[in-house]
């Protein structure tokens, strides 16, 4: 299975607007996705230290289902790092054009676009 970019940046948004406590898992349920997929894109976040979750597969019949609980400190500034739409389309096309779609690439390149479009909008160089 392939990383689905934008479906990463789905599931963090989902995360975050959970109320569940960090204890329990959160079910997602996003459109146009196989519970497969965002259970294989929730380990591959887990994998990379951006969220915590849980192997719920005693739920379902010992099949490997993840299920997040929560973002880590890391998946937080990743987050915030490619909420905005503009840094997330920079983010996405820089990591197209180097053929790599990496976590962690795409953290670093969305801080820099990240920065480059404040300096564009604010006037400042961080």
């Amino acid at each position: 299975m392939q990383l689905d970019k934008d479906l990463v940046r789905e599931i963090l948004l989902a995360i975050e607007a959970s109320k569940n406590d960090p204890k329990q898992g959160i079910d997602l349920a996003l459109p146009n996705h196989s519970p497969r997929e965002i259970s294989y894109h929730v380990l591959l976040l887990t994998e990379a230290g951006v969220v915590l979750s849980q192997d719920a597969a005693y739920l379902a019949d010992a099949v490997s289902i993840w299920q997040p609980t929560r973002l880590t400190y890391k998946g937080h500034e990743f987050l915030d790092t490619i909420r905005d739409g503009e840094v997330w389309e920079l983010t996405k096309n820089g990591a197209e054009k180097v053929g790599s779609a990496s976590l962690s690439l795409m953290l670093e390149l969305g801080k820099a676009y990240g920065k480059q479009v404040l300096k564009e909008r604010l006037g400042i160089e961080l």
